[in-house]
């Protein structure tokens, strides 16, 4: 008669420490997503972005910031639980903006780099590397790294394609070619105007993004083979904040383990630059 008895209460136990389990692994989800006491008192997080390089971040019909970066941004904003404030600032002020405390962080894909790294730490989420894209009557003069001696290339300023470039050109003059010429130009539409207006004969921009404006120039640009300088980007924090960097990582971390990071790179095509984990970068050493 006391063995049914027995066999509840151990069943009683069994479930309460079921519950006890669930609980505390919905605790501990939770934690996993750290806010900047800072962010979380003034319960907003200000995104420094350019809101002009699509598909990471632009403009949509309704003027609205759309695109990858601002979307994981505001996925993490929710996750963080404060509200998203996105400051517009041009890329080439995107680093001081981010020392003089006008944003809290800069949301956009930067290339890793050492010198930027002097400047401010990263959280690296994604893969990229450079292509040149160019009008489908100049593609087949452009087929190789080689054919690209010479030619006229167009380059956003302050992006890592115009270090890309200054390789490509020596290569080129190390093999008795003639030079690279690169034609830097402040934002990235402007690139693409010189390309089909013919004042260049092409331009070099990060892999991601150019494939993105091949798609959607209506056939107007190519890209040609070969991409250059494969990398990891990051979102930037400032220099030494470890708990901007955490809070960037965890809530970037969280959106890879729950599928909203992959849901948002597959929408725009772009899930081969997606990464399994994302990471603090404070030195070029620590690149995986």
């Amino acid at each position: 008669m006391n063995r049914p008895r027995q066999i509840t209460r151990a069943g009683l136990a069994a479930a309460l420490c079921t519950v006890l389990a669930l609980v505390g692994a919905h605790w501990a989800n939770a934690s996993e997503v750290f806010v900047k006491p800072s962010v979380k008192e003034s319960g907003k997080l200000r995104v420094g972005n350019t809101l002009d390089y699509a598909p990471f971040e632009f403009l949509d019909e309704n003027n609205e910031p759309t695109g990858i970066d601002i979307e994981l941004a505001q996925h993490a904003a929710k996750l963080l639980g404060v509200e998203l404030e996105i400051v517009r600032i041009p890329f080439v002020n995107a680093l001081p903006s981010l020392v003089s405390g006008r944003s809290d962080i800069f949301w956009a894909s930067f290339t890793i780099r050492e010198d930027r790294l002097e400047q401010v730490d990263f959280v690296a989420f994604m893969v990229a590397g450079s292509v040149v894209s160019t009008t489908p009557d100049r593609a087949s003069a452009m087929q190789s790294q080689m054919d690209l001696c010479g030619k006229s290339l167009a380059i956003p300023a302050g992006g890592s394609a115009a270090f890309t470039a200054e390789k490509l050109s020596e290569a080129c003059t190390d093999a008795g070619k003639a030079a690279i010429e690169s034609v830097l130009l402040p934002e990235v539409p402007s690139t693409i105007q010189a390309v089909l207006s013919g004042r260049v004969d092409g331009r070099l921009d990060d892999s991601t993004a150019s494939g993105y404006y091949e798609v959607t120039s209506g056939g107007q640009l190519v890209v040609v083979p070969g991409i250059y300088d494969t990398t990891p980007a990051g979102v930037a924090v400032p220099k030494g904040d470890g708990e901007a960097a955490e809070m960037v990582r965890s809530a970037l971390q969280a959106l890879i383990d729950n599928g909203s990071y992959a849901e948002v790179f597959e929408s725009y095509g772009m899930e081969a630059s997606t990464i399994p984990e994302a990471y603090v970068v404070t030195e070029i050493g620590e690149l995986r």
